[in-house]
């Protein structure tokens, strides 16, 4: 058996053309364009390169972009007045702070001033708290989180009933993904660190996510035939055939996977490519909330 590739270019394409297209639709009705802005702190290139990709994604889907750069010794307060000034400013439809800032810095504080209707990336203590209560609907859900649940159901897999294993716990994925899982309906065992029998948990799921972060943790043998894999990992090996010297995998062993799963995304272009479709889309929805 050879699993059926779910890929997310593809679908993070089909987002990316749905959302330029209601963009167009907003302009030409002489609304607001959907402006995202930046904030990042410090000089880190991955950050760097994170937040121009995102202002680049902006520009080729007819949105705004604003890119506010502060040196990593900014202070707290000047990192506070600035989400302030962007939460002010009506041609601003979201905010997005690149994590992780600089350790001087409280990240939590910093997300808990974003006006809830603008937390494009969903990491509001608000948005948070109404994804985990039952018959509460957030304003935003977390992109990557969003960009899974969205390559599952495009690819039909069924949510409902299923036994869902999310590996991983932390705050940007692995908890906002096992909420959203248990709001479809699934059956959530979130695993990590501490697990007893984690290899034998993971061959319950009929649905994988893994966001463990270990270089192809996840083995063949750990997966249920037929299940939906969903890699979120990036993890870089070396590889002297490539001009970098490195190829990017995930946190499942991908070759040993897809012989045994029914669906499984690629590392590279299965998440990754939703993250920032799903973030384009959080923009436009802001946008119509604040100017419907």
């Amino acid at each position: 058996m050879t699993a059926q590739l779910i890929d997310g270019k593809l679908i993070a394409q089909q987002v990316r053309d749905e959302v330029a297209a209601m963009v167009a639709k907003r302009t030409a009705a002489g609304k607001r364009k959907p402006t995202l802005a930046t904030v990042l702190v410090g000089d880190r290139p991955d950050s760097a390169a994170y937040v121009a990709s995102k202002g680049k994604a902006c520009q080729e889907l007819g949105m705004g972009s604003i890119s506010e750069h502060l040196p990593a010794n900014a202070s707290q307060e000047e990192v506070d007045a600035l989400v302030k000034r962007l939460n002010a400013d009506k041609g601003v439809s979201g905010i997005l702070v690149q994590l992780p800032m600089p350790s001087h810095l409280d990240e939590e504080r910093v997300l808990s001033l974003i006006n809830i209707e603008k937390d494009v990336d969903g990491f509001s203590p608000l948005n948070i708290g109404r994804l985990a209560q039952k018959g509460r609907e957030p304003l935003f859900v977390p992109c990557t989180p969003f960009g899974c649940i969205y390559l599952l159901e495009k690819s039909g897999v069924k949510i409902e009933g299923a036994n869902a294993v999310v590996l991983g716990r932390s705050n940007i994925v692995g908890m906002p993904a096992a909420l959203l899982l248990i709001g479809k309906n699934a059956t959530v065992t979130v695993c990590h660190s501490r697990t007893k029998d984690l290899p034998g948990t993971v061959r319950q799921a009929d649905i994988i996510i893994a966001a463990i972060g270990r270089t192809e943790m996840v083995r063949g043998d750990w997966i249920k035939p037929g299940a939906a894999v969903i890699d979120v990992g990036i993890n870089a090996v070396p590889d002297a055939t490539k001009k970098s010297g490195q190829r990017l995998v995930g946190d499942v062993n991908f070759a040993e996977a897809k012989e045994v799963a029914g669906f499984i995304t690629p590392v590279p272009g299965g998440v990754g490519p939703m993250t920032i479709a799903m973030l384009m889309k959080n923009t436009l929805r802001a946008a119509e909330i604040q100017e419907p």
